[in-house]
């Protein structure tokens, strides 16, 4: 996330953000037990999306006193919020047994989460609560949900695993920051990312879709890898020019 030191924020955000965490816990134990019985899911696979969300939150609210300089959490932080929620149910269907009841489930909630993209955007330039660590928060979901759905991918049996890179890719570009300097300088904004970020989504989507067949689906993941790749090597690149 955001910053690098992680504290607890103090106590007026403290309060809004521990209300949101009880409330979206609470959406998240009843959504997971109901999906677990109806779609005949392991046991664990309500400890995996609990699990999950938890350590996001705990992640993600040391770096709010830094880099969110405001008393409340914001309508724009709980959207954001809800669509990490929503992931956390997405990702607990890894390492469940592969059935077209879960894909399909994963894919419609993958839909769900796509669709309330850009309200988290649109809520905090409304409330006047935009923030360093809202606009992280939301970039850091959509590069779990990336990387939850190329598993899946594989997992379903849609694509092999080279599609893993769809995910890692964010992941080592980060690791790679922490080694190389040059790597971890601000990046100006592009509209070629969200598009991009929008591109993979859809693609890793629609490859788990039950109806598509893996003849399709593969091409359709790697053309979105192939984007994702394009992107990246444009800001490595300009990252590397401006470091010499």
């Amino acid at each position: 996330m955001v910053g690098s030191t992680w504290r607890f924020p103090p106590a007026p955000l403290r309060s809004s953000v521990i209300t949101t965490a009880v409330l979206a816990l609470g959406v998240l134990l009843g959504v997971a037990l109901v999906a677990r019985v109806r779609l005949s899911l392991d046991g664990l696979y309500v400890c995996k999306a609990l699990a999950l969300f938890v350590t996001m939150l705990l992640l993600a609210v040391g770096y709010l006193a830094a880099n969110h300089p405001f008393t409340r959490f914001g309508p724009a932080n709980q959207a954001t919020t809800a669509r990490a929620l929503l992931v956390a149910l997405v990702a607990g269907f890894v390492g469940e047994h592969s059935s077209t009841s879960a894909a399909a489930t994963a894919a419609a909630l993958t839909l769900a989460i796509t669709g309330l993209d850009g309200l988290d955007g649109w809520l905090a330039r409304r409330s006047g609560l935009a923030s360093d660590f809202g606009a992280r928060f939301d970039m850091e979901v959509d590069a779990l949900l990336v990387m939850t759905l190329s598993i899946l991918a594989w997992q379903f049996g849609k694509a092999g695993p080279w599609v893993l890179l769809s995910g890692l890719l964010r992941y080592g570009f980060l690791v790679g920051g922490w080694l190389l300097p040059w790597l971890a300088r601000p990046l100006p904004p592009r509209r070629r990312r969200q598009l991009v970020c929008v591109v993979q989504i859809g693609g890793l989507n629609l490859a788990i879709v039950p109806a598509i067949h893996a003849s399709a689906s593969a091409p359709v993941a790697a053309v979105a890898l192939a984007a994702l790749i394009y992107s990246f090597t444009i800001d490595v690149v300009w990252l590397w020019r401006q470091a010499s």
